[in-house]
């Protein structure tokens, strides 16, 4: 039986042609026959330029396109998607998202942790947006893992250099190696290459381990989470808590009344698959 998961990303993909083409390369091979990953980004003029690190970088900001997540989970919803991805490491409103849907809806960052739980006994993490470290570090909490986080550090290189390593990635590969090493020294048993363009750069080179410790495919991870989610939600109806504060799923047509008191009715759209 097919599934079809709704692909959320923080960028506006249409921006970004090499990293598009390569994520699209890399669900092909990961998912299994049957599943249909559709690809969905930001909305075009979110950001000043094909950088979202400039918005990401704060929390305010970074709460308001949280919207576009949450308004996305809906639409996904609503069009008949099996399954919900935000496909990006900082998770913007994953759990009030989880809260509004019935289907189930994975997590970038959480699912790449949990899975580097079964890999080894610690893991680290390497992003190339700085301001990420304190958030990612404060996720890890969040999601009951801070315990098994060695360290999150910046990889020594920036947004521009992973893009125009999708044609020569020789260099930049050797820099990760050379930053993975920093966080094995600190105890790190498997490393998570935090952000997706990062993430699928590594994966389509084959980089999947540094000096013995897994380097984790967190985009492979999600997919396969998601998967195996469908098949219990089909299988014996398993599905999230919908009990207390943070999991409580309010009624859908307030929702919709809050989104449009505050003018935001533009960002949900019911209707067929897109």
């Amino acid at each position: 039986m097919s599934i079809r998961i709704w692909h959320q990303s923080f960028t506006v993909l249409s921006d970004l042609g090499a990293y598009d083409e390569a994520l699209r390369a890399h669900f092909r091979k990961v998912a299994r026959p049957g599943t249909e990953i559709h690809m969905h980004g930001m909305l075009p003029g979110t950001y000043r330029n094909n950088y979202p690190g400039d918005d990401i970088k704060y929390s305010a900001l970074q709460y308001l396109h949280g919207l576009q997540f949450m308004a996305a989970g809906i639409n996904a919803q609503d069009q008949g998607f099996d399954a919900y991805a935000i496909s990006t490491l900082p998770e913007p409103a994953l759990k009030e998202t989880r809260s509004l849907l019935d289907i189930p809806v994975v997590g970038y960052g959480e699912s790449a942790m949990l899975t580097a739980c079964m890999l080894g006994r610690t893991f680290g993490v390497l992003v190339f947006i700085n301001e990420l470290v304190e958030q990612i570090t404060e996720n890890a909490a969040r999601h009951g893992l801070a315990g098994r986080l060695t360290g999150v550090r910046h990889v020594g290189f920036h947004f521009a250099d992973v893009l125009a390593a999708f044609s020569d990635p020789s260099d930049l590969i050797e820099r990760f190696r050379s930053a993975a090493r920093g966080l094995i020294a600190q105890g790190a048993e498997v490393i998570i290459p935090g952000e997706a363009p990062l993430n699928v750069l590594l994966a389509t080179h084959g980089i999947n381990a540094v000096d013995g410790v897994p380097v984790l495919d967190s985009l492979g991870a999600w997919v396969k989470q998601a998967e195996a989610m469908v098949d219990l939600r089909r299988a014996n109806g398993t599905s999230t808590c919908n009990r207390g504060y943070f999991s409580a799923q309010p009624a859908p047509d307030r929702v919709r009344e809050v989104f449009g008191f505050y003018g935001l009715s533009t960002l949900l759209h019911a209707g067929g698959p897109v």
